[in-house]
């Protein structure tokens, strides 16, 4: 009988290219990996991995395996999220991946909150970017997933997945208290015309996403620092290195000398809750959600957002995204 972990190795291995990556995905060792796939071999009498340069690729042998292996682990899935649907109880383990913002800024009592009401609960939390979080929802690699997704710039979001909103999250510009529009109440984003920004790292959705908005408004980015942390990018603020677009998700503190401004058009960041459809029937994915949903409620802007669509409160579920 085929072993089940030795089929996780071996897909994993085919889903990311190599033994360290899938070491890495299945959170072991390459020599953990290396071993379940040499012991699924003997068993199966066929030589599954083949020296490629200085990597290894899937003999026709172990495509075959992987492709069944790939529908045996979700009817595994499947029979546990039915299981559990079943006895309705919220055990058994449940990861969760959050972007660096919200695992600081949600996550904690939202671990707390579940915790204290469902102590069978094996939790494990990963703080991973949102494109990252996505993918490995849709592998199976990640239960539950908390992304961010900008009104002006949406993010796709892959067949099989469902996700519930938590709440509207705005940024505002951050300037140095010296600077002439500090005093305003709010500001156009046209009128930062000849400022330095300070950023996240290129590549990074924050980065990609400032420079989408400012040149959406007519402004030619200008980066003097960059920086991935929030609390780095205020400092630099205060310092005088120029201005930033911070959520407020991700401004827990302002230090003094800076000033948050709201700007107009107001961007906005929809914060979702993001899990497989097939796995809906989990009563730790219900639980989690409702958590999720019970913390969120300290962040939703008390102010009405007009770009939110009609009747559309942060919290529901989206059309056709159902937990059932």
């Amino acid at each position: 009988m085929l072993d089940l972990n030795r089929l996780k190795a071996l897909h994993a291995v085919s889903v990311y290219g190599s033994v360290g990556a899938a070491a890495d995905a299945l959170m072991v060792t390459p020599s953990a990996v290396s071993q379940q796939l040499a012991k699924l071999e003997r068993e199966t009498g066929a030589t599954l991995l083949e020296r490629n340069g200085r990597g290894v690729r899937l003999t026709d042998a172990a495509g075959l395996l992987a492709d069944h292996a790939e529908r045996i682990l979700a009817l595994v899935e499947t029979a546990e999220a039915d299981f559990e649907a079943l006895r309705g109880e919220v055990v058994g383990r449940l990861s969760i991946g959050a972007f660096p913002t919200a695992a600081r800024g949600l996550l904690p009592g939202a671990l707390v909150h579940l915790r204290e009401r469902h102590p069978d609960l094996r939790l494990q939390l990963m703080e991973r970017e949102p494109e990252r979080q996505i993918r490995e929802v849709a592998r199976g690699e990640l239960d539950l997933a908390v992304v961010q997704d900008w009104v002006n710039r949406p993010m796709s979001i892959p067949e099989g997945l469902s996700r519930a909103m938590l709440f509207d999250d705005i940024a505002d510009v951050i300037l140095p208290e010296s600077h002439p529009l500090a005093a305003r109440s709010e500001i156009e984003l046209a009128e930062l015309s000849g400022d330095r920004w300070i950023s996240s790292s290129p590549g990074t959705i924050c980065h990609d996403w400032l420079v989408y908005t400012l040149r959406s408004a007519g402004l030619e980015p200008d980066i003097a620092c960059m920086a991935d942390e929030y609390p780095t990018q205020l400092a630099l603020v205060a310092a005088g290195q120029g201005c930033a677009l911070i959520p407020r998700l991700g401004r827990d503190r302002t230090p003094s000398g800076v000033r948050a401004i709201p700007i107009l058009p107001r961007p906005i960041r929809k914060i979702y809750a993001l899990w497989r459809s097939d796995a809906a029937r989990r009563p730790a994915i219900r639980a989690a959600v409702e958590a999720l949903r019970t913390v969120s409620v300290h962040h939703r802007p008390v102010e009405p957002i007009e770009e939110q669509a009609a009747g559309a409160a942060p919290g529901d579920v989206r059309p056709g995204d159902h937990l059932s």
